[in-house]
């Protein structure tokens, strides 16, 4: 059974690139456009990790994941954390909130598909991050 990623972006063209990448190797893709559709959407699929993108209207990554990690059935799944922000304060701030990892902007895709394969195949641990 293939695993799956639920990916949580405003930006269209990203969501986009991340579903044809993932697919491409295998993955089943849930999308979701904000933060409360990807609450809702882990909530519904149990995906077996979640990407985050941190700067969103509304609900943002820091807060998403932040409540997931404050839910007993949720708290288990890998976060990774994707932003244009890269300074170390920006990936403090990632983990504080429970992310196992953190993806700077432009990514590649065998970037993503590395850090993706790595996470699904073992317990990801803050040790782990990118």
């Amino acid at each position: 059974m293939s695993k799956t990623v639920l990916t949580v972006e405003d930006q269209p063209d990203i969501r986009r690139l991340i579903r044809m990448t993932l697919e491409f190797k295998g993955y089943q893709v849930v999308e979701a456009g904000s933060g409360t559709e990807g609450l809702e959407a882990a909530r519904r699929h149990r995906p077996d990790l979640i990407l985050l993108d941190k700067m969103m209207p509304g609900m943002d990554g820091l807060t998403v994941s932040r409540t997931l990690a404050a839910d007993p059935t949720l708290a288990s799944i890998p976060r990774v954390m994707l932003s244009a922000l890269g300074m170390a304060e920006d990936r403090k701030t990632g983990l504080e909130a429970g992310v196992v990892a953190y993806l700077v902007k432009p990514f590649s895709p065998m970037e993503l598909l590395n850090l993706v394969d790595r996470l699904t195949a073992a317990p990801a641990t803050p040790a782990s991050v990118a």
